[in-house]
């Protein structure tokens, strides 16, 4: 009996969709590690949108220490060289076609390589980036200028929150989530309200919050339709004024917050997650509990 013909394939003559659904289970560091200077099919395969739709970089975190001045962290030589090297291996595959961009919270990235991130990927969604220390408030508005079909932001708490806010307000009119990683003052409110009236999702978890801001969220924010305060440190009246916690949210606060889809709230002294922002006084020092940072009772803003 003859034996029967057949022909062997070799890696390079694979389905260009064979080879992305292979490429879809490596991480980014894989991806990036030289697979594909292979061959020009191999290329065409890791340039496939299928495969940077995200772009997740919460496993890549700075060798910092903190400093007692601004920027208040400084930021050793190599870790920023390998950032670099990721970001323009990556951009360079992804060919625009990044939607969701997910920094590290100890991820400390500057002004050049955030403005480089953006100028790459023009039609990003999402983006997380909740450590912001180096950059500088040029920065982050040259970059939002670029992001004008931006819908999804996690950031962390500034001090004057205005213009971040007016740049998102001017710049993406699909906006229409935000989550804050720190206090939400009195102030930051009123931004939000003067220029982000259309928001439809926003979340203040494990954050100092005072009643205050609170109401003016909920008055002034009309299209508002979640609002996640759980584990937050509410406070009876803002600083300076002594730290009064408030235990259980009265009539008017449940009232006003009646008309929203869902009110998520937890102020349970037997929850460990408000055990510890009241430990942290609502600071929360999310570099002790490694991971936490990327949870939210929110779908949409969970990573």
């Amino acid at each position: 009996m003859e034996d029967s013909d057949y022909t062997v394939k070799s890696w390079k003559d694979l389905d260009t969709d064979i080879l992305v659904k292979i490429f879809q289970s490596f991480d980014i560091f894989e991806l990036i590690s030289g697979i594909a200077h292979v061959c020009s099919a191999w290329r065409m395969a890791c340039c496939d949108p299928l495969l940077w739709k995200t772009l997740d970089l919460s496993m890549l975190k700075s060798n910092f220490i903190k400093i007692p001045l601004e920027p208040y962290v400084y930021v050793d030589g190599r870790s920023d060289k390998e950032l670099s090297r990721v970001l323009k291996i990556s951009l360079s595959l992804s060919r625009g076609n990044i939607l969701t961009l997910i920094f590290h919270f100890n991820l400390y990235v500057s002004d050049d390589q955030l403005t480089y991130t953006a100028e790459r990927c023009p039609q990003l969604k999402r983006l997380v980036l909740p450590a912001w220390n180096r950059i500088k408030k040029s920065g982050i508005c040259k970059a939002i200028r670029n992001w004008k079909n931006l819908e999804s932001l996690t950031m962390p708490s500034i001090s004057n929150p205005p213009y971040i806010m007016e740049e998102i307000s001017k710049n993406c009119q699909n906006f229409s989530e935000l989550k804050i990683m720190g206090p939400c003052e009195i102030a930051c409110a009123n931004s939000l309200v003067k220029h982000l009236p259309e928001l439809k999702v926003l979340s203040l978890r494990c954050s100092m919050l005072c009643r205050d801001a609170l109401i003016i969220i909920l008055d002034g924010l009309q299209q508002l339709e979640v609002l996640n305060i759980s584990h937050c440190l509410l406070l009876e009246a803002p600083p300076p004024a002594p730290k009064r916690a408030v235990r259980e949210l009265d009539h008017f606060i449940l009232e006003m917050a009646s008309r929203l889809r869902k009110f998520i709230t937890c102020m349970e002294d037997s929850c460990v997650m408000c055990q510890r922002t009241r430990t942290d006084e609502g600071q929360m020092r999310w570099y002790k509990y490694d991971g936490l940072w990327k949870e939210d009772e929110v779908s949409s803003l969970a990573l």
